[in-house]
């Protein structure tokens, strides 16, 4: 579906709601000045990641950002989904773990982990390289949500080891779901003794190259259900974004 509104983001601390004003930064204002040649008076929504949306009117622009009348909060252009789903998922290379991100964003997952694993396709070097992917992964969330109505931003986390996310998650989720192409069940019947209304979901999908035996069975040892998507064999980009959309129908918004 076509968007008609022109959408651009600003951080809550953007906004001085007293005074009814909004601050776009840098490249938020190029955007809009350059690309779409907005003109001081022209009205577009801006929305704080936090989940508000406001209609607004360019005041001037300026060398560094733009400054906009805030005149009044609006509905975002999508709800979001009751369901509190995060999604982790083994490194993989560049483009198929940015599909994962934009996908996961318009399907309304609430976060991303990615997961260093026995057999991922990527391995971060150091802590510098994994927040230079996590910046690229956050910038490619907020065009997916601009794009697909969302006011909330999805959230990305740094990556994590294996272990590390067995041992956090089991105790804190209603339902820690790991995507397996083997030694599990299908969804229908792991949900079917689940609460209808499960309302935070954890699921787990691996790499290209398929989960270690051990890597399962920690997994499950740790209280993670096993699930299978069925016959054929999904890339893992594919994988997650079934996961996401299964989910979503079974227990959040997706009709």
């Amino acid at each position: 579906m076509v968007m008609t509104r022109r959408r651009f983001y600003a951080p809550p601390v953007a906004f001085a709601l007293e005074e009814q004003t909004v601050s776009l930064g840098a490249d938020e204002a190029r955007h809009a000045r350059n690309v779409l040649r907005l003109q001081p008076g022209d009205e577009v929504y801006v929305f704080d990641g936090a989940g508000k949306e406001f209609r607004c009117a360019v005041r001037e622009f300026d060398r560094d950002g733009a400054a906009l009348d805030v005149l009044v909060e609006v509905q975002p252009a999508r709800p979001e989904s009751a369901l509190i789903l995060t999604l982790a998922i083994a490194l993989l290379k560049g483009e198929k773990f940015d599909l994962v991100v934009q996908k996961a964003t318009e399907l309304g997952a609430s976060c991303i982990v990615p997961v260093a694993t026995a057999r991922a396709d990527v391995r971060i070097r150091n802590g510098d390289d994994g927040k230079r992917k996590v910046t690229r992964w956050q910038r490619i969330a907020l065009e997916a949500a601009k794009q697909c109505g969302r006011a909330r931003l999805m959230e990305i986390e740094e990556p994590v080891g294996f272990k590390a996310l067995i041992d956090r998650v089991a105790p804190d989720c209603e339902l820690p779901l790991m995507f397996a192409e083997r030694s599990g069940n299908s969804l229908a019947e792991v949900v079917q003794n689940s609460p209808a209304g499960s309302g935070k979901v954890f699921a787990l999908v691996g790499p290209e190259g398929g989960w270690a035996d051990e890597e399962i069975e920690l997994a499950r040892e740790g209280g993670w259900q096993i699930v299978t998507l069925g016959g054929r064999t999904l890339r893992a980009e594919t994988a997650a974004i079934v996961a996401i959309s299964l989910l979503q129908h079974r227990f959040g918004d997706l009709a």
